[in-house]
Order: C-alpha cells, then structure tokens, then sequence
C-alpha cells in the first residue's frame, strides 16, 4: 500500500529556498540554434558535500532509499535551468514540487532496475561511460565541448552528478521497458486496418498541429495543482519560455520527449474539451489551460490544414482599381486594358511582371485559401478554371480583377503508410504499458514526503 505523507514544513520550505537560485537565471540552451558558446572553463570538480548554503536533510524516502534537501535543490536548479522558466515566489513551489515527484519516480525506477538485474542476472543500469557519452553529446548539441557545457552547469550552481542521476534514470529506463515489452507487442493487421478506416474517416475533418504539455492530476496532488501550475507554465511561455524545453520538464505526456510534438491531429484524437479550444484557436496561438479529466492540458497550435474534402487554390491577380459607382466608361476602359494585358501574360510565372508594364494595373499574390473562402465573383469564377489559366475581368466593389490559377489540390494530409500506421500504434502501446508500470510501482511502494 502507497503511505504517503506531507508536512507543511516542505511547502513553506519553498520559499527559503528562492535564493538559492538566483545562479540558475541563465538557462543551459535546449538547442543547438539558440546556444551561444561558453568560455573555456576547466570541468569542476565531483561535488561530494552541499555548498555553503544549502543545509541538507531528509525531503523524502521511497522505501527507505533517502532523498535529501540538496538532492531537491539541485534538482530544482537543473529544473529551472533546463526549462527555461524564470524562478519567481509565484512559481517556485511548483518547480519544487516537480523535481520532488521526478526524484521519486526516478528512486523507484532504478530500484525496480536493480532489482530486475539480480533476478536476470544481466546489466540494466545504464553505465557511467553511457551516461558521459549523453552528456557529450547534450554539450554538441549546445554547441560546446564536454568541459564547456559542465562548467556552464556548475556556474548555475548544478553539481553534474545531479544530470547525471537524471540521465540514468532515463534512459535505463526507456531501454528496459523497450527491452523486456517491444519484443512482445505486436501490432495485428486487424489494427491497422481499423486505424485506417478512422483516419479515412476523419480525413475531411479539419486537421491542426499541435505541441502539448498534459499536468497530470494524480502526479502533482490533484486537478487543482494541476490547474494552478498550468496557469502559471503559460504565463511563462507567454514571457518567452520555450515550450519545448517546458514539455520536456513539466509534461506527462509520451510526446514531453520530443518537446511536447503531438504532430497532426483530428477531432476525436484528443479529449473532447481539446478539440473545441483548437476550433477557435490560430495557428502560432497558445492555449491557456484546458482542464479535462485526469489533468490538465496547454497546447500550442503550430499549424491548421483543412479536410480532404476542402479544395484549396493558390491564386495571383492582376488588378483596376474602381469605385463602386464608376462610369460605363470607366468601367469600360478598365475592361479593355485588362483584356489586353490577358493577351499578354502566359501564366502566374509573368502576371506580376506584365501588369507592372502598364500604367493603372497592380499585381500580386493572394496567397492560398480554400475556393469556399473565396468572394462569391471569385468562387465562381476560380471552380471553372485550371491551374495555368487566366481568368476574364471580374468585377467587384473595388474594382476590376485578371485572377491566374497557380495550383489547386484537395486539402488534408497524404494517407499514413502501413509502417507509419504500425510505428504508432507499436509507440502508443508501449506508452501505455510503460504509465500501467509506473501506477503499480508508486502503489506497491512505501513513500514518505516530509
């Protein structure tokens, strides 16, 4: 039975512990395109007792195996580092409380690992060269040497050894669920085929995508933590955190990995409560929390394609201006120079630079829209044509109008393949299988938060 056990003295232990991370205000770049280089620094030392200033005792035990007060500091600072977030008194219990819920996962996890290897009586445990050949290659993807990037952790106050566990964790982990379950799964073509049909099914849906980061209630204590700390990741990101580096830290979701990229969706894919927050949302637009019913979800909408149903037109005009009450003579006029410029242009290739040769005419690009989107002189005008062909003089309040067809397709994304269909249900499974192992291990465990 799961014994868990909180004392007031651990909430109101986070904001003693604010100033112990005003060293973690620049944070260690997620990539490579936004690191900036450190000065060569030589690697520190391995930190074997707390810094002046960080007194340590007992932030938890996960049966009988200590967490300590520097060990949740530290993992604090990485947290903070790594996210991107600023450390604020508003945010700062939340950060706590994340690093406190990793550190236990992490403790049970390498517990299950060891116990694993004695039974199988083979390695699991990722190895100390392992985890230093991660941490080279984090430090080429940030654009320094192994020296460089350890020394930028440890002017952050990071001790190594604290990404180091982190990293263990992780990836001994992810290579034993592999091991022990992805030789067993198999995905039947009875599945693929319904997946098939759903995704025939709801390909004239329209289609968004998406990045996300998912709270889970029942990790953090309860929808309304959940909700709390939500509120306050987006108000972060809407300051400039970036929500890669957010989802990979805060996010419960399979896709935190992969900073939060969910890819496209369709209605129905998500909760209810998701769909209807991304109909009225625009691409390059943040949520803010969407609470559904195990926790809460932040999306940021990337993209937005419409269903293979939608016929979608790239068009270039040619254009008189004219009021709505113009003459029948100016009208006219209008009629015959655009004629003549019709005669003139072969395609979208030389419409901008045909019309910019006579005097009254402007040109230019509309861009892509779906025909049903189009003003009604257009629309009917654009459904009668070919990619290639220009169109008569069409008139509209503003004016006379030449339109040229540079493309027109079928909306909506090309149709998986048999192995993408089969890669994602094999990823979602093994998702699962990997939640359902970590919900048993927190239940059998003994855990004291104090």
């Amino acid at each position: 039975m799961n014994r868990a056990r909180k004392v007031t003295g651990l909430a109101a232990r986070s904001v003693a512990l604010a100033a112990a991370f005003a060293a973690a205000a620049v944070p260690i770049c997620a990539s490579a395109q936004d690191a900036q280089p450190a000065a060569p620094a030589p690697a520190p030392a391995t930190e074997t007792a707390p810094p002046p200033g960080l007194s340590e005792s007992v932030a938890a035990v996960v049966n009988d195996d200590i967490i300590s007060t520097y060990d949740l500091a530290m993992r604090m600072r990485l947290l903070i580092a790594t996210s991107g977030i600023q450390p604020t008194q508003q945010n700062i219990a939340q950060f706590q409380r994340e690093a406190l819920v990793s550190l236990v996962d992490e403790r049970l996890q390498l517990q299950e690992l060891r116990h694993q290897e004695r039974e199988q009586k083979f390695q699991i445990v990722a190895t100390d060269e392992e985890i230093n050949e991660e941490i080279a290659d984090m430090a080429r993807g940030n654009n320094m040497s192994t020296e460089q990037f350890i020394a930028s952790l440890a002017g952050q106050g990071i001790a190594v050894s604290t990404l180091k566990e982190q990293i263990r964790a992780q990836v001994s982990w992810q290579r034993w669920i592999r091991g022990r379950y992805g030789s067993r799964l198999r995905v039947g073509d009875d599945q693929v085929k319904a997946m098939q049909q759903r995704l025939e099914a709801a390909a004239s849906k329209p289609q968004f995508q998406i990045s996300e980061v998912f709270l889970d209630a029942g990790r953090v204590g309860g929808m309304e933590t959940a909700m709390n700390g939500a509120q306050q990741l987006v108000a972060q990101m809407q300051q400039g955190a970036p929500f890669p580096a957010v989802a990979r830290q805060f996010s419960a979701s399979a896709t935190a990995a992969n900073g939060g990229d969910a890819g496209w969706v369709t209605p129905g894919e998500m909760a209810p409560e998701v769909d209807a927050a991304l109909e009225n949302m625009r691409p390059g637009q943040l949520s803010q929390p969407i609470p559904v019913r195990d926790g809460v979800y932040i999306v940021y909408l990337r993209d937005k394609r419409s269903g293979s149903t939608a016929s979608v037109v790239s068009l270039k005009q040619a254009a008189v201006s004219l009021p709505q009450n113009a003459t029948d003579g100016q009208v006219a006029q209008a009629t015959a120079t655009l004629e003549t410029l019709r005669g003139q242009i072969t395609g979208c290739g030389d419409i901008e630079a045909k019309a910019a040769n006579v005097n009254g005419v402007v040109a230019g690009d509309l861009g892509e829209t779906e025909i049903k989107d189009l003003a009604p002189a257009f629309r009917t005008a654009v459904e009668a044509m070919q990619p290639g062909q220009i169109s008569q003089p069409i008139r509209t309040n503003a004016g006379l109008h030449l339109l040229a067809v540079c493309g027109k397709k079928t909306g909506g994304a090309e149709a998986l393949t048999t192995e993408q269909i089969e890669n994602r249900l094999f990823g979602q499974q093994l998702s699962m299988i990997a939640r359902r192992y970590m919900r048993d291990l927190r239940t059998s465990a003994t855990i004291e938060t104090r």
